[in-house]
């Protein structure tokens, strides 16, 4: 199911089965690996919780509380849904709970707990109680046994601390206490930002843009290069750019694109002898303006999408001649992924659609019909030195056009029209 999906059924389920009377409904968000961060942890926090306020102001009116290594959102039952959509597809958190927010004692928690168990088809269940603060007057077991006594004699259900057909979840503080049936799994990782910054190679194809969220996910935030065909060609690819950051935009806001029309430094190396060469010699070029454009933005790595072996210019030789020509670390997150892998991710992060639509590939203009699998780093120097690669770059670097795609909240995939800053 997707991210969208899952958090409509959950939220459908909190508030259907339990009704107002039975609690407030909330949100409980776990911290994933940054809670080993040690001295750290505090920093990694502040990130991650500004983070989380700008993509919730897409759910309306919410309140965000920091909890220790927690967080919690209120938030009206309308907008329920949409919290949980943006909380699971958040880096940095490992868990995010549906919860309803009740007074800290056992009779209100009973209540709600047959209230939600009622609703839901099962014939099995156990109680997972947690007493998150030690002035909470009852131990997690004794909790837990309580609660479980009462649902079971309401409504007859066995207990089974195995493999129950659902878990009831208990979080207890000295102040409040939360009932709920759901623990969505989180993304994980660390919070954009932590890591740094880096600039993407977006080609507009499948992998670039899973590639992006990948290392988004280990902290990084990203900024993009896109290399389109123009003047030879449309701008349909560059359409397609905006609307895969357009995309990506929500687990980082305020995303930046720069489209560099590519068309005529490729038509020079091809008119300068580069023959079979051709291929590499783009990315090369491609490289070291990416590079360029990162020193320029202060960016510490570049990131592509190559996967090993996947076509004839991402064999190891041809990986290690590209790299060459970078001053920067390149970051391969998908070297040892298939496609078929790949694909699954781009469609669970909803870019796959937009990916495949049609368009007038620069990779492909003037692209010799064999490429080269293995090959020296020298005839590519000197067709560098033969075009005066260093001014290419400078005049690539000054052509290039920053977009500012804005955050994408539809479902749809459709390419929005490109806008410059």
């Amino acid at each position: 199911m997707t991210p969208s999906t899952v958090a409509q059924t959950a939220a459908e389920r909190l508030i259907g089965a339990a009704g107002p009377a039975a609690g407030a409904p909330c949100v409980l968000l776990m911290f994933g690996e940054l809670a080993l961060k040690g001295r750290k942890r505090g920093s990694f926090a502040v990130v991650l919780e500004r983070n989380l306020r700008r993509a919730l102001r897409s759910a309306g009116r919410v309140e965000l509380q920091r909890r220790g290594s927690s967080c919690l959102v209120l938030t009206p039952p309308e907008a329920l849904a949409r919290v949980l959509e943006v909380a699971i597809e958040m880096p940095g958190l490992s868990v995010v709970q549906p919860a309803l927010r009740l007074e800290p004692a056992t009779a209100p928690a009973i209540r709600a707990a047959v209230a939600l168990v009622r609703a839901l088809p099962a014939r099995s269940f156990a109680v997972r109680a947690r007493r998150r603060e030690k002035s909470f007057p009852i131990s997690s077991m004794e909790l837990a046994r309580l609660l479980g006594a009462a649902v079971q004699d309401e409504l007859g259900l066995s207990v089974d601390l195995t493999e129950p057909e659902l878990e009831l979840h208990i979080d207890a503080y000295e102040r409040e206490l939360f009932v709920s049936v759901d623990r969505l799994r989180g993304a994980g990782g660390l919070p954009v930002g932590t890591s740094g910054r880096a600039m993407v190679l977006l080609s507009g194809g499948i992998d670039s843009p899973v590639a992006a969220y990948r290392m988004m996910k280990r902290g990084l935030r990203c900024d993009f290069v896109h290399f389109s065909g123009q003047p030879l060609t449309g701008p349909e690819s560059a359409y397609k750019a905006y609307a895969l950051v357009s995309r990506l935009n929500r687990f980082q806001g305020g995303s930046r694109l720069f489209v560099v029309p590519f068309g005529l430094a490729q038509r020079l190396l091809a008119s300068s002898g580069a023959g079979r060469l051709q291929v590499l010699a783009q990315r090369r070029l491609m490289v070291r303006v990416a590079d360029a454009l990162a020193r320029r933005e202060r960016c510490e790595a570049l990131i592509t999408g190559d996967s090993l072996g996947q076509v004839a210019s991402q064999t190891l030789r041809n990986l290690s001649v590209v790299e060459g020509a970078s001053s920067l670390p390149m970051l391969r997150p998908l070297l040892d992924r298939d496609k078929s892998e790949i694909i699954e991710e781009a469609q669970r992060l909803g870019t796959f659609e937009t990916s495949i639509l049609p368009d007038e590939d620069c990779c492909t203009l003037l692209a010799p019909r064999r490429a080269v699998t293995w090959t020296d780093p020298e005839p590519l120097i000197e067709l560098e030195r033969r075009v005066d690669v260093e001014t290419v770059v400078e005049r690539l670097v000054e052509q290039a056009l920053l977009m500012r795609p804005r955050l994408e909240r539809s479902e749809s995939n459709e390419p929005a029209p490109a806008a410059a800053a």
